[in-house]
């Protein structure tokens, strides 16, 4: 009788609840190698390559492209070739993120399970999926586990079909996604379309699209487009016909969240129950600065000043057990936008950087974030957070405040502001501030002191 063996979703090191899966490296009735490249998964964070936990022949797998598997799900069957060589107890898959030993390896409870990994599922031909875990990483947060598989659409934006993790690689890789030539089902771009592309340069960003020879000799007499059809509420008969918002047409159909964009909507909603916001907002007169400066870096350093005049707003706040922990040093969450959602990375040891420090901090930082190779250590344990939204637009805001810290800061759009002074009127650039705070852990008089204490140091020459 053919040995087969279920190989659950590990816990792919980062405490996450699920993953997506990018890419089978291999179909049903392959016969793979142990700790060859099983597939490829997209977790909040980035794209983790699962090699094999055997070897054997892939007997079936449990997902498509685009569908999320929640952490202890099964995600392959496979025949288990007796005379290949199989891992040993205690040894690696070879992960890329997160603890490795003993996945693999079989269970001390149990000769018959296989660790998945330490946190993650066990191999079991029949038997149930593992117990939720304890350890929860974060992007955004804390997160929550669970056991089942969920199907999803890929997304489409400009006529692009493809899953985050491939935008992302194409991103990272410089790929143009329109002129990806899609191998995948229902013309979806594959990261094997993305890496060939590469490969051939056929896409890079920048460069001249392709046109065909045939094309460039048609193009000339292709005839003049005519006037758009005009909208009418009637229908050539000349009968009635039901009407909808010209947009309504364009919303297209509801989209399974997934990766970093589902992660922040479970955060963001676990943030609004726990936390009692309170926003206070004014502006900092920057008239008095000296030549061009880092807006960032005097952001930083006015925060960290604020920090150290009233430490209450560079706290921790547990509302179950109503204990406050100060802080001495100031990490500062920095908010990262993102076409997959938002990142928090922290900024470590601004109390102690200087300008030219902060800056070559915030660029490793995104560079990570853009590229998707940000540790999940560099996404957790901040202090206080720092929305520098008025990059874009917007003067101010009610940022959330994602426990367990106690307070969000939120820049926005500078300005030339009419403004009083003594003896008439003079027309200075202002920064618009929002401090949104738990109330629960910090009183208004703290809140506003904190504010006065940034606006003071951005009102200093340099």
């Amino acid at each position: 009788m053919a040995d087969i063996k279920t190989f659950f979703l590990p816990d792919l090191g980062e405490g996450l609840p699920d993953a997506t899966v990018v890419e089978w490296h291999v179909k049903e009735g392959d016969t793979i190698k142990l700790d060859a490249p099983l597939v490829s998964m997209e977790t909040a964070k980035a794209v983790v390559d699962v090699p094999s936990p055997y070897s054997g022949t892939v007997k079936k797998l449990h997902g498509a492209v685009g569908d999320i598997i929640e952490t202890g799900a099964s995600l392959a069957d496979f025949e288990i070739d007796p005379n290949a060589r199989q891992r040993a107890e205690a040894e690696s898959t070879g992960h890329h993120h997160g603890p490795k030993k003993g996945v693999g390896s079989q269970a001390p409870d149990d000769a018959s399970k296989v660790i998945a990994s330490d946190d993650g599922g066990e191999i079991d031909a029949d038997g149930p999926a593992p117990a939720q875990r304890e350890d929860e990483g974060t992007v955004v947060g804390a997160m929550v586990s669970g056991n089942a598989v969920h199907t999803e659409q890929v997304s489409s934006a400009g006529g692009v079909k493809a899953v985050p993790a491939v935008r992302a690689l194409a991103k990272k890789m410089k790929i143009d996604l329109t002129r990806v030539q899609p191998t995948g089902a229902g013309g979806v771009i594959t990261m094997a379309d993305v890496k060939n592309a590469a490969a051939n340069g056929s896409a890079a960003v920048g460069s001249a699209p392709a046109r065909p020879a045939a094309a460039q000799h048609l193009a000339p007499t292709l005839p003049e487009p005519g006037p758009a059809p005009t909208r009418t509420p009637v229908s050539l008969a000349g009968k009635a016909v039901r009407t909808s918002p010209p947009g309504k047409e364009t919303m297209g159909q509801p989209e399974q969240l997934k990766g970093v964009r589902r992660n922040m909507a479970r955060v963001m909603a676990d943030a609004h129950a726990q936390v009692v916001p309170t926003s206070i907002v004014d502006d900092a007169d920057l008239h008095a600065w000296i030549g061009k400066q880092d807006i960032t870096a005097r952001l930083i350093r006015a925060m960290v000043v604020a920090c150290k005049a009233v430490p209450a707003l560079n706290a921790w706040f547990n509302g179950k057990d109503l204990t406050r922990t100060l802080h001495p040093h100031v990490d500062i969450g920095i908010a990262v936008d993102t076409d997959d959602g938002l990142f928090v990375p922290a900024l470590r040891n601004a109390d102690v950087l200087d300008g030219a420090g902060i800056r070559a901090a915030i660029k490793r930082l995104r560079t990570s974030v853009e590229d998707r190779s940000i540790p999940a250590s560099e996404l957790s344990g901040y202090t206080i957070s720092l929305s520098n939204f008025g990059m874009f637009a917007g003067r101010y805001a009610t940022p959330v405040v994602v426990p367990p810290t106690v307070a969000i800061v939120g820049a926005g759009k500078l300005s030339h502001d009419v403004v009083a002074v003594m003896g008439g009127i003079e027309v200075h650039r202002r920064m618009p501030l929002s401090l949104t705070f738990d109330h629960r852990a910090a009183t208004g008089g703290e809140a506003a002191r904190f504010l006065k204490a940034m606006i003071d140091d951005l009102g200093l020459p340099n």
